[in-house]
């Protein structure tokens, strides 16, 4: 029985999560939708052309995987760290930690919520890549794997964000100065192999460029470095973020008043 209503407490809030979202779709889906076929558009077909091939691989092609997997991050990131702010800025979120709800299962409806986002908008700009290009999945379970890994991770994080969080400001300073760099330094639009060796020491300490290896890799083939060898670390990192998140829910850190 116990086990049973912990359940309706996930299914509400993970559906209460899921619902937000959906229901302003216009905001929060269709922006995705345009602004990554922006990117397919100028950056794969027009500049693309002039580029030529990247790692043997047609541009276009080689940019899709990335492109799609820095939707799931921006996407899984900011829904929960919206989500969470906003139930501490009206201080609902501290009925629901008084409530008979283990801390397990808000970490997991908040968390589960990002991950649902991450995964319909990956799934829009996926479809919209392979409408550009003409790659097909050589390895699923690999991209499954890897959309799976990164949704978390950076859900998670958006969690952690928001606890840490004063003001509506504090939520969009990791998004512009930690995010947006790492991704867009993470191999994106490039292989790796072009940096100079200065710069490509230094990228090598960016988690997002070995998501992006893999999840290209699982895409299209193009392993720029090992993958297994890099994902298990990302793996236990995530691990540990959960465990964090769930510790600074017990104490209330930065939530009760």
């Amino acid at each position: 029985m116990l086990f049973k209503a912990h359940l309706i407490a996930l299914q509400t809030i993970l559906g209460k999560e899921i619902f937000r979202f959906m229901r302003i779709w216009p905001q929060t889906i269709l922006p995705a939708a345009v602004t990554t076929s922006l990117y397919f558009l100028i950056f794969g077909h027009l500049i693309g052309q002039r580029i030529g091939a990247m790692d043997g691989i047609p541009y276009m092609d080689f940019i899709v995987p990335g492109i799609s997997l820095m939707s799931i991050i921006t996407n899984s990131f900011s829904n929960v760290v919206s989500s969470f702010y906003s139930s501490k800025f009206q201080k609902n979120i501290e009925e629901l930690i008084a409530a008979p709800v283990p801390n397990w299962v808000i970490l997991l409806g908040y968390v589960g919520g990002g991950v649902f986002r991450g995964f319909v908008v990956g799934l829009v700009v996926t479809a919209i890549g392979l409408a550009f290009s003409e790659s097909r999945m050589v390895a699923p379970g690999l991209v499954l794997l890897v959309f799976g890994m990164t949704s978390i991770f950076f859900a998670t994080l958006g969690l952690i964000n928001a606890i840490f969080a004063d003001s509506f400001d504090d939520i969009s300073i990791v998004p512009n100065f930690v995010l947006t760099p790492l991704v867009y330094l993470g191999g994106v639009f490039y292989s790796v192999d072009l940096l100079p060796e200065f710069w490509k020491t230094i990228s090598l300490a960016n988690p997002i460029l070995y998501l992006v290896n893999a999840y290209r890799c699982g895409f299209i083939g193009v392993c720029e470095m090992p993958v297994w060898s890099t994902l298990w670390p990302i793996g236990l990192v995530s691990v540990l973020l959960l465990l964090f998140a769930l510790w600074l829910l017990q104490k209330g850190i930065r939530i009760k008043s």
